[in-house]
């Protein structure tokens, strides 16, 4: 089988693949993550996914010329069309947090596998609808910095500030890496993870899912390099 190789420095990701047990290794990889003109917020999670594992595989190939898969994944926040990004800074987060209080909006999560024969990508999407959180509650959260390393300015699984009120779709797509399409992905390269994949996801996260059914069928196809 080959190595696994996470292309991500996100302490969340490293948390949700883990449940997967398989085994891998960190390799964090940055490209720049400004949205091209008109871009749609699902082709930009996609875009950014797909050269995170392009930079990671070249490098770790360099390093560790075994078979190599890196697995990465971008994840953005939309209002609408509008990506929301990480925040620059706490005055900016505030602002997101305005923004998408009391309102719906969809979280993109793209996971891109690459390896010697080919790639296999996909893109996630949670309608998600936050509650109407306070001033209060919306500057003790900005103050304790959690929001400026997050697309859109939030976790939702926070365990304190709790900010989504309800959401529909994967709940591991929010917290950045949608497990059942990464298992999909996996599939496409001969690989199983040895776990009960979703039911590992539900104990980990402590919510239900009804979607992971309909998103395990099926396994995809590898596209050329």
């Amino acid at each position: 089988m080959a190595h696994l190789i996470l292309a991500s420095a996100s302490p969340r990701r490293r948390e949700l693949l883990a449940l997967l047990g398989l085994d891998f290794t960190v390799w964090p990889t940055a490209v720049g993550e400004e949205p091209l003109t008109h871009e749609r917020p699902a082709a930009l999670a996609l875009r950014l996914a797909l050269a995170k594992a392009r930079s990671a595989f070249c490098e770790a190939c360099a390093a560790m010329p075994d078979r190599q898969l890196v697995i990465a994944s971008d994840t953005v926040v939309a209002l609408g069309d509008e990506p929301l990004g990480k925040p620059r800074d706490a005055a900016e987060a505030a602002i997101m947090l305005r923004r998408l209080r009391g309102r719906v909006h969809q979280v993109h999560t793209a996971v891109a596998l690459l390896g010697p024969t080919g790639c296999v990508s996909e893109v996630a999407l949670t309608s998600v609808r936050m509650r109407r959180y306070s001033e209060r509650e919306l500057a003790a959260y900005v103050a304790s910095g959690d929001p400026l390393d997050k697309a859109g300015a939030y976790a939702i699984q926070h365990p304190v500030f709790r900010p989504v009120r309800e959401y529909w779709g994967c709940y591991a797509n929010v917290m950045g890496l949608p497990l059942c399409h990464l298992t999909r992905c996996l599939r496409g390269f001969g690989i199983a993870p040895p776990v009960d994949v979703a039911a590992a996801c539900q104990a980990h996260t402590g919510r239900p899912c009804r979607v992971h059914r309909a998103i395990l069928v099926g396994q995809p196809g590898i596209s050329p390099l």
